[in-house]
């Protein structure tokens, strides 16, 4: 595959998992403006915690929106990828926010079920399925949204719709001027990466072809951290290849010991770390020894750095700019990026283990 030949890529990509990439930026903004409008019973600006239900692509939302306003945020937030939810859920102090692109997530659903016999307040996020007709069945807010893709690809509003709903519950502070900036950063890195950019000039690009055979893993620190988890899935899922995330300052407490063994394993792992000039202090010197350390190993690293001013659009910039290297990565390894046939087939099994 020569990325430089953009026309190609529709071999390869025949559902136009590249076309989702490219509409982010608007589907951040489209997700902004549904809850604009938003209006819940006063009981749920009055939680005492918020847990978010969801896995893979819906569950990566709640872990963004954790890491960003963790800092400010009036009550914790916990993510649950699980059929069961922790004993302390329950009675109206809680809020439980299903998400599920699908609306057909199993365990979100047995968890949710657990959560309202539980007492709690829920609201669903969902494109339809079992979700939206449990959501009008039991009376629960429901924040729908019709937006066809893979859960991956449809991000912007995962993360979006949390985000709008947290501001509007007076969880956190209004976040409107730091998703203008962060949308017009993600159209002006698009300039620079997009599929009529030749390698020479596109990071992207040129990224994806240095990680042909090698095995990424992927750092980050405080807000950054979901960023890599995030990364390492696009990788897994749109690129079908191998990747590991790790985060800073916990892998200095562990990851750095197993640096050198096995050399085979050394040899092919590039490192790519997430910063930030927002890092902790101590964390920016972390992030300097770390290097030290892993050129001492003889380990391949490479760092970036988000986009603009704010945690949001640096966090946005970065996963942006991912979404594109693990699509060129897809063309390069000679997969189509948009099934994702062994979940599928897990799913099959599962099904059929329940009839059995």
């Amino acid at each position: 595959m020569n990325l430089d030949e953009p026309s190609s890529f529709e071999l390869l990509d025949p559902d136009g998992m590249l076309a989702r990439i490219g509409e982010l930026p608007q589907q951040c903004r489209n997700a902004w403006d549904l809850t604009s409008d938003l209006d819940l019973p006063r009981a749920y600006r009055e939680v005492q915690r918020v847990i978010v239900l969801g896995m893979g692509g819906s569950a990566i939302g709640g872990a963004l929106l954790e890491g960003l306003v963790s800092g400010e945020c009036a009550v914790p937030v916990v993510i649950v990828r699980d059929y069961s939810i922790p004993t302390f859920v329950r009675g109206a102090e809680t809020l439980v926010v299903a998400s599920s692109y699908s609306g057909n997530t199993e365990e979100t659903l047995i968890a949710l079920q657990e959560a309202l016999e539980r007492g709690t307040l829920s609201i669903a996020i969902t494109t339809g399925g079992q979700l939206a007709s449990l959501a009008q069945e039991k009376g629960i807010p429901l924040l729908r949204f019709d937006y066809r893709s893979q859960p991956r690809a449809a991000l912007g509003y995962s993360f979006t719709l949390l985000l709008g709903l947290f501001s509007r519950l007076g969880l956190v502070r209004d976040y409107s001027a730091d998703l203008v900036e962060a949308v017009e950063v993600m159209r002006e890195w698009q300039m620079d990466i997009g599929p009529q950019v030749p390698t020479a000039q596109n990071a992207a690009k040129s990224l994806a072809e240095r990680l042909v055979n090698r095995l990424p893993v992927v750092y980050g620190a405080g807000f950054l951290a979901p960023v890599a988890n995030r990364w390492k899935t696009q990788f897994n899922e749109n690129s079908k290849h191998w990747a590991f995330f790790e985060v800073l300052p916990e892998l200095h407490h562990n990851a750095v010991v197993g640096l050198g063994i096995p050399t085979s394993v050394r040899d092919i792992v590039t490192v790519l770390m997430l910063r930030s000039d927002m890092d902790h202090p101590r964390v920016r010197v972390r992030w300097d020894i770390t290097a030290e350390l892993l050129a001492k190993e003889g380990v391949t690293c490479e760092t970036f750095y988000g986009r603009g001013k704010s945690k949001l659009a640096q966090m946005l910039s970065l996963i942006h700019f991912n979404d594109y290297v693990s699509f060129y990565l897809a063309m390069l390894n000679g997969v189509d990026p948009t099934p994702v046939r062994t979940i599928a087939f897990l799913k099959r099994r599962l099904a059929e283990a329940e009839v059995a």
